[in-house]
């Protein structure tokens, strides 16, 4: 734990003095997340618990709601409070009192690096981190399911040769330094990769190069549902600097417009969306590209401690979305390809020069 906050708050920076308050001892992480595992197993009125729990004292919280008795750190007290604190962007706040830890209330403004543990379902724990305003997510350290650990590894993303897109992605999901242009692309990969998920129905989304239409080689014709001209809203607002896009906004905000292109993933078949975030298809059905042989083995990697990337037949990942998509990639190589599946599984999909291979990159650890 130590060691993570080190790397995210250099020795002699601001960040680093606050950052260092916030530091839980192995003791208080145990604690918090023996209590939150056995709070999931619960049911209050029929229904499972979902909560975070921050670690965090009242002064470093906004205006929190203080409890005038705090509560002992329990699974029975984090059941009971659930219902209240259950929406996005509600913390339990928890501290130190003397040798325990207590529930002193709730908060809805963290401090950067404030260390966080959040219930998703019965069983199933996610370490977090809050990362900076800018970002507007957490991030994912360890992910705790029934007996199984899972412990990001920040430093096996992505490979030199990977395309922008994938690398954008990566830069956004594990903070990593990267230009503000980079890192606005990467949030926006995110945000529709979250949103995929969310929605529960299964999907898949390519973004192909800006410049080419190489990528109607690879959608079987006509496209059910292609888009002339294409639609552009999204894009329009991300050329924006972001401190104008709600104004410039109104009603179809970047994550309204993150949300409906998200929902297109739904309908059968895949969406199309180039660079720029331009959509220009929906439901279209993938067929192998003139010229070309059937993908016959994908490398799946994990950005997890410990990962071993493993060669595997495409049908062994996936359904037919998961075929699809590697046989677009290994077609178009200079594309992206986000796969969700019912489950909650996410891949993205890319083409390795490396490698020589298309790579199978799991990252639902990341996206909890």
């Amino acid at each position: 734990m130590s060691a993570f906050f080190a790397h995210h708050a250099p020795p002699g920076s601001d960040r680093e003095a606050v950052a260092r308050t916030l530091i839980p001892d192995s003791a208080s992480v145990v604690a918090m997340v023996d209590a939150a595992f056995w709070a999931s197993l619960r049911r209050e009125e029929g229904r499972s618990p979902r909560l975070s729990i921050a670690f965090v004292p009242p002064t470093q919280a906004g205006q929190p709601l203080t409890l005038e008795k705090p509560l002992p750190l329990s699974p029975d007290a984090l059941a009971s409070l659930a219902p209240a604190v259950e929406r996005p962007g509600i913390h339990l706040g928890v501290w130190r009192d003397g040798d325990d830890l207590r529930v002193w209330g709730a908060a809805r403004t963290l401090p950067e690096h404030c260390f966080v543990v959040e219930v998703v379902e019965p069983g199933l724990i996610v370490l977090k981190y809050r990362r900076g305003a800018e970002i507007g997510k957490f991030g994912n350290m360890a992910v705790l399911r029934s007996d199984q650990i899972r412990v990001v590894n920040e430093h096996s993303a992505y490979e030199a040769d990977c395309t922008s897109h994938l690398a954008a992605l990566f830069v956004a999901l594990l903070d990593l330094e990267a230009t503000p242009e980079i890192m606005d692309a990467g949030s926006t990969l995110v945000k529709l990769a979250v949103s995929m998920r969310a929605h529960g129905r299964g999907g898949a989304l390519v973004v192909v190069p800006s410049d080419t239409s190489a990528w109607r080689e690879s959608i079987v014709q006509p496209v059910s549902y292609a888009i002339s001209p294409p639609f552009a809203r999204l894009a329009d607002l991300l050329r924006l600097p972001a401190e104008e896009r709600g104004r410039a906004g109104g009603r179809d905000g970047v994550g309204k417009l993150v949300d409906a292109v998200a929902g297109l993933t739904a309908v059968d078949g895949v969406v199309v969306i180039n660079g720029r975030y331009e959509v220009l298809a929906f439901g279209g059905k993938i067929g192998r590209r003139e010229g070309h042989t059937p993908v016959d083995q994908v490398l799946v990697v994990e950005p997890v401690a410990g990962d071993i990337p493993v060669l595997r037949a495409p049908v062994q990942i996936g359904g037919t979305r998961h075929l699809s998509a590697a046989q677009f990639i290994h077609d178009q190589r200079d594309a992206l390809a986000l796969v969700a599946s019912q489950d909650g599984r996410f891949t993205v999909f890319a083409w390795s020069a490396h490698q020589a291979k298309v790579l199978a990159h799991r990252i639902e650890t990341l996206l909890f």
